[in-house]
């Protein structure tokens, strides 16, 4: 019985660890990553970006198309706005999760 209290008392005390939301941990994992629009195709939710390096992804600069994770994110941006835009890998594909003009 007595160990039994102690297991709980040991159980109650990490609880708060695991009830934490899941946030970015670091400047990498909330980095804005540098673009130009090249495509918008917004029937497929699909945005073509000439980008400079992916620091989250580590990724070099190319021509890709990615995802957007909501179609209202396509309307703030034009074919040949510079922007800055964060990505990440959901469910096995490249997905825009924010993007912006760039300033």
């Amino acid at each position: 019985m007595k160990k039994l209290i102690v297991l709980i008392a040991a159980l109650s005390l990490t609880a708060p660890l695991y009830a934490q939301t899941a946030a970015p941990t670091s400047a990498a994992a909330s980095a804005m990553s540098d673009g130009v629009v090249r495509k918008i195709d917004t029937e497929n939710n699909k945005i073509t970006l000439k980008h400079g390096p992916i620091s989250n992804l580590d990724m070099p600069g190319m021509t890709m198309v990615f995802r957007v994770v909501s179609p209202t994110l396509l309307n703030g941006v034009k074919v040949g706005d510079a922007v800055k835009f964060h990505v990440e890998k959901i469910n096995g594909a490249m997905t825009i999760t924010a993007i912006k003009p760039a300033q």
